[in-house]
């Protein structure tokens, strides 16, 4: 076995490897840019090599940066975890010349399957079922249309080195293949290095669901179970399960089989992932094969038991799989949620800055589940714009789909991110909609249950009770605790206001306190809306985080002071609450509301980023849909359109440079 190997990598994953390697106690080595100086990954390594600037190109994609690296600190073997280095076969052959081990796969197994467009002939030739499509490279975008014309729409435009749904497009016309294929081929290029894109038919109604296998050097391979992928957003996944609420025994035979046929004919060795598209009928297709460790692979660890960067380690240093198809066993059902430093509320656009305050759930065994969070980040952490804006996975496992469904929900409405936007909100009100907790899902979910964005779930009465009761008891513990200063003339009475409305957004709730004595712990029965509850919490001003029973039922809600009042999130709902007495509360119902600015002539930069191009000049009218311009942040780029028939006044950007959010790009006549 090893005694020191390096992670040619940053982030949760590199902490993930690392974990495992402690455990098995094998010494690490962390890598890092100027940006990942103070990460957690380094301070988590025994040791720790610089390797150059903030820009991946310059840093974690120089393998022979990491080759010195290794040399320098004595590591016998290489984790590349995932993304930068993890499928580049002259990276594994450079390492190989080194005497180095990579723990992955050999560089004929990354060569045949990491190419898609070369995949998928190998693909046809081992008969495995593929997506119909052209696998030659095109020459340009009016070769596309032809191509897409024949295959018929619509179609998707992928990059044939890509991943990460980078370099990939659906189009439904000819139009959306001309623009698709430019953006594929710009985005291919600048996030690969290779702007080479292919064309298959797009399956509707999807689902994206992957089968993992692991093989040794001895001939040994074996499949564990499959993931469900299909809450996709920009072709990126959201949220995985494992197993797949769709799949039945025999479909999940069938793929794994032939997941295992595809591993043994290119001599595979260690962990990887067959992707499969699988239609309403169960028919299945091979997408492609990822010759690396997946982002989610907790998912498939939690329902097997087995450790995936262990079995590769061990797999890189020669041994044997300790087990055979007929021992693996599927347990329960586990559900990962991807964080991202992106705001939900517009169009999960990125969201970079420091973490000013990062309080994930508790891990470990909570009676029946499980909840487990992978990360990279700590609080005071930045993220950068220049890499991947996920901030941690979060896993749950339970028996039932539903109890890990339930868990999950908890686990998102207790995990407190400030100094960035972040995307959980919009994870949890996810798991409390009806669609995602029955299973009915396709790659196409998020575009069909939000066609116009996500934005805030509106409570009905029974939420509006849940969350009057939370800001209440807050308001009231409050007023509690400043009635006990040391230097108030007046002694306390431990008596309040019977009567008080609570404003909850827009809404007003009457509510009315069965017991005047506010006790800490706080314990009391209050009526809202016309329904008496009792409240039990331990809260305390300036805990992120109220936990406590409403009328029996656990309730985590997050709590935040704002001006003259709190913010609250619970399930997906955020809205500000007020607590006012009946009196206060009619006459700020007769106060005018105030509107927000006019920006309607206004091209605003919607996040943070780099201007690649300005596709219009002053004075020039632009019709409804027209690319006006784009912009790049954390390697995506966005194209930003007119929304209605515009005469462009004012350019007061220009391509390179790097802007503010809301920073003003454009301005119309």
């Amino acid at each position: 076995m090893f005694k020191k190997i390096l992670i040619a990598n940053r982030g949760e994953i590199a902490c993930r490897v690392i974990k495992t390697a402690r455990r098995m106690g094998i010494a690490t080595v962390a890598v890092y840019s100027d940006a990942d100086r103070d990460a957690l990954h380094v301070e988590m390594a025994d040791e720790a090599v610089h390797i150059g600037p903030a820009a991946a190109a310059e840093s974690y994609l120089v393998a022979d940066k990491i080759i010195a690296a290794c040399k320098q600190t004595g590591a016998q073997a290489v984790h590349p975890g995932y993304g930068f280095l993890s499928e580049r076969a002259s990276f594994c052959e450079a390492l190989e010349q080194e005497g180095i081990v990579f723990i992955g796969p050999k560089p004929k197994a990354i060569m045949a399957m990491g190419d898609k467009i070369e995949s998928k002939k190998f693909a046809n030739a081992a008969n495995v079922s593929t997506v119909p499509g052209y696998l030659g490279v095109i020459d340009d975008a009016q070769h596309a249309e032809k191509i897409a014309a024949e295959i018929g729409y619509p179609v998707m435009i992928k990059a044939s080195a890509g991943g990460g749904g980078k370099g990939m497009r659906i189009a439904w016309s000819e139009a959306e293949v001309r623009d698709g294929f430019d953006r594929a081929r710009s985005e291919a290029k600048s996030s690969f290095g290779d702007d080479r894109v292919f064309i298959e038919k797009y399956v509707v109604e999807p689902r994206h669901i992957e089968i993992q296998v692991l093989a040794d050097a001895h001939g040994n391979v074996v499949y564990l179970g499959e993931r469900e992928c299909s809450i996709q957003r920009r072709n990126q996944k959201v949220v995985e399960e494992a197993p797949s609420p769709f799949l039945d025994a025999t479909t999940r035979a069938a793929m794994g089989e032939q997941s295992v046929a595809l591993a043994r004919a290119v001599d595979y060795q260690s962990a990887g992932t067959v992707e499969f598209i699988v239609d309403r009928d169960r028919n299945f297709y091979f997408l492609e094969m990822n010759t690396r460790l997946q982002v989610e692979h907790p998912v498939t660890e939690l329902v097997t038991g087995i450790d995936l960067v262990e079995q590769m380690i061990r797999v890189a240093a020669g041994e044997k799989l300790p087990f055979a198809q007929g021992d693996i066993k599927l347990n329960g059902w586990a559900i990962e949620s991807r964080l991202y430093a992106e705001d939900p509320y517009r169009n999960f656009l990125p969201s970079i800055g420091r973490l000013t305050r990062y309080r994930p759930p508790a891990e470990g065994r909570s009676g029946n589940a499980i909840v487990r969070n992978d990360t990279g980040v700590f609080e005071g952490a930045e993220i950068s714009m220049y890499y991947d804006p996920m901030i941690a996975k979060l896993c749950t496992w339970a028996p039932t789909r539903l109890e890990a469904i339930e868990e999950m929900g908890e686990a998102l409405d207790g995990f407190v991110v400030d100094g960035i936007e972040h995307n959980v909100p919009f994870l949890a009100a996810l798991m409390k909609h009806p669609r995602w907790r029955e299973g009915r899902l396709s790659t196409g979910f998020i575009a069909e249950e939000y066609p116009n964005g996500f934005s805030p779930a509106t409570p009905d009465a029974d939420q509006e009770g849940f969350l009057g009761a939370v800001a209440l008891s807050a308001f009231l513990i409050e007023s509690s605790r400043r009635e006990r200063f040391a230097d108030r003339l007046r002694a306390p009475s431990g008596a309040s206001r019977e009567e008080w409305t609570v404003r909850l957004g827009d809404s007003y709730v009457d509510a009315r306190l069965a017991d005047g004595l506010v006790t800490i712990p706080f314990d009391m029965d209050i009526e809202i809306g016309g329904k008496v509850s009792n409240i039990v919490t331990d809260w305390r001003p300036g805990d992120a985080v109220w936990r406590g029973k409403i009328a029996g039922q656990s309730v985590i809600a997050q709590i935040r002071p704002v001006l003259n009042g709190l913010r609250l999130d619970w399930q997906g709902i955020s809205l500000k609450a007020k607590v006012l007495t009946p009196r206060h509360a009619a006459l700020e119902k007769l106060m005018p509301v105030k509107l927000p600015p006019d920006t309607s002539k206004l091209l605003l930069c919607p996040m943070p980023g780099l201007v690649v191009s300005i596709a219009v000049v002053e004075g020039q009218e632009v019709k409804a849909g027209e690319t006006l311009a784009v912009v790049e942040a954390m390697k995506m780029e966005n194209v930003l359109r007119a929304e209605r028939d515009l005469v462009v006044s004012r350019i007061n950007a220009k391509p390179g440079e790097s802007l503010a959010v809301d920073a003003v790009i454009l301005e119309f006549a």
